[in-house]
């Protein structure tokens, strides 16, 4: 009888914390870290692709923007986060994953007062991620529409990528409970503003319609490619306030994000968009952003 062959273990993860590298089973931050006690903080999700972060640069021009409007000074350049994130992957074990980058107010007593924290606190976490089954991305993904509303542009600028992410969870929860992975979030109007961790996209007569960024959507990085391929097709992109009846009425829907990449919708309440099988746009520009990932950005 042949030998059961013993399982190979895999390396531990590296994690940076403030310019240096620890096992993950060593990487701590202090419970008085201002980015847990109060959420006051932002971050950026990238993907890479054979050993290439995916337009780097347009992510941390975001982050960039969310730290001066939330007055957070980031310790470090442009240029050495981008050495931080190339050598955090370089030390793990990945041709392809996510690569999570925080920074938070930093260590304080406890107060909101964020002026009493002096040094901001920088991690980055280079690792797998899976937010939807694979047969997902093949048949499409079922959505429900939840109560819980999107947090409105006068109450805190959605282009900020804050480490507060509580009224997404929100609405997160009812869709698990709703039995589906994603759902649509409304604005105090019942205007569709985007999904609990993804951009939204419907498509009719071949006209692709989005949310408007200042109507509470984030700015996604994912969203911004798939608009400028379509445009290069020659497919007309529109960014407009929607309706649930402009949604149930589409013939395509898809939505986007850096962890998700472009996922089509079968169904939204229930209401099957097309024929229930992802469409020919949809699937023609999930085709064109896999073909560029591994092009766009930084590589390491």
């Amino acid at each position: 009888m042949s030998a059961t062959p013993a399982s190979v273990s895999q390396p531990e993860e590296i994690i940076y914390i403030d310019g240096k590298f620890y096992p993950k089973s060593e990487a701590k931050v202090s419970v008085f870290d201002h980015g847990l006690l109060y959420g006051d903080g932002i971050f950026e999700g990238l993907r890479f692709y054979k050993r290439n972060i995916f337009r780097l640069s347009e992510h941390l021009e975001r982050l960039f923007s969310s730290a001066k409007y939330i007055l957070l000074n980031i310790p470090l350049t442009r240029e050495q986060i981008t050495e931080a994130l190339c050598e955090t992957c370089r030390r793990n074990p990945y041709e392809d994953g996510y690569i999570r980058l925080m920074v938070t107010r930093g260590d304080g007593p406890l107060g909101l007062n964020p002026y009493s924290c002096t040094n901001p606190t920088v991690i980055i976490i280079a690792s797998k991620i899976s937010l939807y089954p694979e047969q997902s991305y093949r048949e499409g993904l079922p959505i429900v529409t939840v109560t819980t509303r999107r947090t409105a542009p006068d109450s805190l600028s959605p282009r900020v990528k804050s480490l507060n992410y509580l009224n997404n969870i929100m609405a997160k929860i009812e869709a698990v409970h709703c039995g589906v992975l994603e759902a649509i979030m409304l604005d105090h109007n019942g205007y569709i503003v985007e999904c609990t961790a993804d951009n939204f996209f419907i498509v009719k007569k071949g006209i692709i319609y989005t949310p408007p960024i200042y109507q509470g959507a984030l700015k996604g990085i994912t969203r911004d490619a798939m608009i400028e391929l379509a445009r290069e097709e020659g497919i007309v992109v529109k960014e407009e306030r929607l309706t649930l009846f402009e949604a149930y009425d589409a013939d395509e829907a898809f939505l986007t994000g850096t962890a998700a990449e472009a996922v089509p919708i079968s169904s939204i309440d229930r209401r099957v968009m097309g024929d229930g099988k992802p469409g020919p746009i949809t699937l023609k520009l999930t085709e064109k952003f896999k073909a560029i990932t591994p092009m766009q950005g930084v590589k390491f």
